[in-house]
């Protein structure tokens, strides 16, 4: 059976935390979500970087692939760097991908800004930091 492939990709950073956060949000995503094969990239610094994560699908028998930035705000990473990296023109959401001799379609989310649950995050971040009082 066929199954959706993410490529969630995350900035990379020299503090190791990063990488461990991208790794383990790719973690619970696949525990959660069977239908994913889920794969982390990086835009610079750690490893696989996007391409090398790109290369990583080849071996998996997907029938489309979804690219996940887990950015919080569109910037230069969002708008030019990643689409260029997984080959898609500036603007566009929409492209295939080619692996095992056959051509799945490629979407590219956006990056999780002004949503509900990012809001109750900020609140539950605050609640803990009010324990220190």
């Amino acid at each position: 059976m066929s199954k959706k492939g993410m490529l969630l990709v995350g900035h990379g950073s020299t503090m190791p935390y990063n990488k461990e956060l991208i790794e383990s949000t790719g973690k619970m995503i696949a525990a959660q979500t069977p239908e994913f094969v889920v794969k982390c990239g990086f835009m610079n610094i750690n490893k696989p970087s996007i391409k090398e994560a790109l290369a990583e699908f080849a071996r998996e028998n997907i029938d489309v692939l979804v690219v996940v930035p887990l950015f919080l705000a569109k910037g230069v990473h969002i708008e030019k760097d990643i689409p260029g990296e997984i080959g898609l023109p500036e603007g566009s959401k929409k492209g295939t991908f080619a692996l095992n001799g056959k051509t799945v379609p490629l979407v590219y989310a956006d990056p999780i800004g002004i949503d509900p649950l990012l809001a109750e995050l900020m609140v539950k971040n605050a609640h803990k930091a009010l324990a220190l009082v």
